[in-house]
Order: C-alpha cells, then sequence, then structure tokens
C-alpha cells in the first residue's frame, strides 16, 4: 500500500477548507491531518503533524500565506507549499514564489487541477494554475520585448519541435503555453483528459522539464510556442 500524502489546510474560510477537505477524502492516497484559518498557526501544525504539503491562502487577517510560507521554508524546508489565491497577478504569484511556495492555484481551480497539483508538488515539482502560467508567460514575453533582444541576437531560429515532439505533444504544449487546462485542452483535441495527461507527461520527459511552467518558458525562448 502507498504512503498517503499528508496535507495541513490553512484558510480562514471555514467553508471553502470543508470544500476542500471533502474533495480530497476520495483520494485514497491523500489525507488531512489537520487544519488551520491563519497563517500565525502554520508552524505549529507543520512542527505536530510532519505534513508532505500544507495548502496556504494567501489572503488572511493575522499572518498572510505568503508570511507564513517564508517562515516554513526557513524552519520546516522539507514541506512544500501551495498557495492558493483568487489573484492571478504575475505580482502575487512572483512574491510567493520567491518566497518558496512550489505552487500557486487559483480558488476556481477544479478537483482534477487540486489533486494533480498536491501529487506533483508532493513528488518534488511545481504546480501553477494555468491562467497563472500564461499570464507569467505574457509577462516574460513583455520583458524580452522592453530589453530589445530577439531570437536573431541569440541565433535561436524559430521551428516546431517535430525532432522530438509528436504532431500531437506539439498541439499540446502551444494549449498550454495559452494557459488551458487539461479538460479545456482535451475538449480543443478531442481527447480524452487521461490522453492529455500522457501527453504533458511525455513532453516534460522529452524536454527534461521538471514543470508545465518551465517546459513552456523553454519552449518560448526556443519559439516552438506562440503566446499573443
Amino acid at each position: 500500500m502507498n504512503k498517503k500524502i499528508k496535507i495541513v489546510l490553512i484558510d480562514d474560510h471555514k467553508l471553502f477548507r470543508e470544500g476542500v477537505k471533502r474533495i480530497l477524502e476520495f483520494e485514497p492516497d491523500l489525507e488531512v491531518v489537520a487544519e488551520g484559518e491563519d497563517g500565525s498557526c502554520a508552524p505549529a501544525l507543520v512542527k505536530k503533524h510532519k505534513p508532505d504539503v500544507v495548502l496556504m491562502d494567501i489572503n488572511m487577517q493575522t499572518i498572510n500565506g505568503v508570511e507564513a510560507t517564508g517562515t516554513l521554508v526557513r524552519s520546516f524546508p522539507e514541506t512544500r507549499v501551495i498557495i492558493l489565491s483568487i489573484h492571478d497577478d504575475e505580482s502575487y504569484v512572483s512574491h510567493a514564489l520567491q518566497t518558496g511556495a512550489q505552487g500557486y492555484l487559483l480558488k476556481e481551480m477544479d478537483a482534477d487541477a487540486l489533486i494533480e497539483a498536491i501529487k506533483v508538488v508532493s513528488d518534488g515539482g511545481s504546480y501553477l494554475h494555468p491562467r497563472v502560467t500564461y499570464n507569467l508567460v505574457k509577462e516574460y514575453r513583455r520583458l524580452v520585448r522592453e530589453s530589445g533582444a530577439s531570437l536573431a541576437k541569440t541565433g535561436i531560429e524559430y521551428e516546431k519541435p517535430i525532432h522530438i515532439l509528436t504532431k500531437r505533444e506539439c498541439e499540446v504544449l502551444q494549449l498550454l503555453a495559452e494557459g488551458k487546462s487539461n479538460r479545456a485542452t482535451a475538449k480543443a483535441l478531442y481527447i480524452s483528459e487521461k490522453t492529455v495527461k500522457n501527453h504533458v507527461s511525455n513532453i516534460l520527459q522529452k524536454m527534461n522539464a521538471t514543470d508545465r511552467t518551465q517546459a513552456v518558458v523553454e519552449a518560448i525562448k526556443r519559439g516552438w510556442v506562440e503566446v499573443i
């Protein structure tokens, strides 16, 4: 029997916590071992329960999620934090990641995204909500344009990665860059979500990327996808 992923859930909205717990209870390999309503209780809960993943609300009254994440990363570096937020602004995301969070999810996420994020982060990867990824990519492109950088200057030529990825994998990668979720990608390509997940796994392996964001950013650098 596989070891369960232990989760501490910290959010100041009880109804939201109950909803998340209800979703996770249906997953046999996930277990919410403790919950709290403010970032100030995070260190004590982590010390006592030694979770694999902490789901942390970004907006709380006494100590917000970003501050609490910084404290946890310094005191319990083995614990991995996923920020839960209503903000998709690049500044919020960057601040959270710079503080040490390994994931950033918007609260509008579906159950599949939440479960996938927990498993990916628990396994050592990072996970960003698709729309967050798209916004970060747009910001990256803006900075490149403002800096005057170009592919001509770097010597990189635009080309589709057909020497590495299959045609279908190229299509999936493009949709990832556009911020599409697995469900939206499946709908766009008329395939199942399970097939999309398999394609994403293959893309990450072939590109030697640890997560979707890294794959998308690398694909943009190489000219493999277009993000407007």
